[in-house]
């Protein structure tokens, strides 16, 4: 039971759910690969194409409130712990007039150290992110919506150790009408996926 005496620190960390929890009831977790409506297609692709079979049937989907996609407001609106959530910021840069594209994976907490651990990655002088309309263009994806399973192959995909570790973590599905629940190890075994120490850093 929370006091009014107790720090606000440990009021918040109480109140902090578990995405699997909180969306288990209502409107309750489905099979990803049986519901493919929910997902955007090249999502529903990578997942059918994913050559761990027993990973893609762990993948499940839930319907949301579109208002909520974007993971602060979802993780807002719920109360879900950010731990248990993750953000997929996707960067470019340049390489003597080549554009290379990343995909970045990190918990809600944390911010993806993109001028630093993602520039070396790309081997590029300097690394940005996607503008929006890029973003959502390039992955064919909605925005709040963007996630690591079905981006485009030859781009680099960078997945925080934290995240990797995981049981279970909640990301996009490719539209803003519904969210994926995935463990860890589906993401980093994704085509091409590199599991990196480091990526994410605490904003706090």
């Amino acid at each position: 039971m929370t006091h009014s005496s107790d720090p606000p620190s440990n009021r918040t960390t109480e109140r902090l759910r578990d995405p699997e929890e909180v969306f288990a009831a209502d409107p309750g977790w489905l099979s990803a690969l049986e519901r493919t409506d929910l997902l955007a297609g090249p999502v529903a692709a990578a997942l059918r194409e994913l050559p761990q079979v027993e990973l893609a049937h762990q993948a499940r989907v839930v319907p949301i409130d579109p208002a909520f996609s974007d993971t602060d407001a979802l993780n807002a609106r719920y109360h879900l712990d950010p731990r248990a959530t993750g953000n997929c910021v996707l960067v470019s840069g340049k390489r003597q007039g080549e554009e290379r594209f990343a995909a970045c994976v990190v918990r809600a907490t944390d911010l993806a150290d993109v001028n630093h651990v993602v520039k070396r990655r790309l081997d590029v002088r300097k690394a940005s992110f996607l503008p929006v309309e890029r973003a959502t263009d390039l992955s064919g994806m909605a925005y709040g919506g963007i996630t690591p399973v079905g981006l485009p192959g030859q781009w680099r995909l960078l997945i925080d150790a934290a995240v990797a570790a995981r049981p279970s973590v909640l990301i996009g599905s490719g539209l803003r009408g519904s969210k994926l629940l995935v463990p860890g190890q589906l993401l980093a075994a994704l085509p091409g996926a590199e599991v990196v120490e480091g990526l994410g850093v605490p904003t706090t």
